[in-house]
């Protein structure tokens, strides 16, 4: 599994990136991609909802099942990935580059160090 050291993670399986500037991008790891099989459908969160940490901000439908996408981190919703509408397989095909579904202005720039490191989220998928 790839999980790039630069990036911050959820035990929910998100990724967060950035944050030096207070919004973050944030996208779902290559283990959850996996785990789902064939993204066919992605709900983005709307552009301006203020989202707590934790709470869901969007959800993700594969050939397999239907997961609920969770914020790792509470803020607005800046942006979101329009390109998932018309190709949801990005989520599979490039999870940390073209594959992000939202960016968020951070709230409290606490819940990025309350996120896995790389290593103890690696720790995490291998005990899975």
């Amino acid at each position: 599994m790839n999980v790039p050291e630069e990036l911050r993670y959820s035990s929910d399986h998100e990724w967060v990136g950035g944050g030096d500037s207070g919004r973050v991008r944030i996208g779902i790891t290559d283990y959850a991609q996996d785990s789902l099989g064939d993204v066919v459908f992605v709900q983005l969160p709307t552009l301006g909802d203020t989202v707590a940490s934790g709470a869901t901000l969007g959800e993700v439908e594969s050939t397999k099942s239907v997961s609920d996408i969770y914020a790792p981190v509470g803020g607005t919703v800046v942006a979101i990935n329009d390109a998932l509408n018309d190709s949801p397989q990005l989520l599979n095909d490039d999870p940390f580059g073209e594959g992000w579904i939202c960016e968020i202005e951070i709230t409290d720039a606490a819940d990025i160090g309350r996120l896995l490191d790389a290593a103890a989220y690696t720790e995490l998928i291998e005990g899975a």
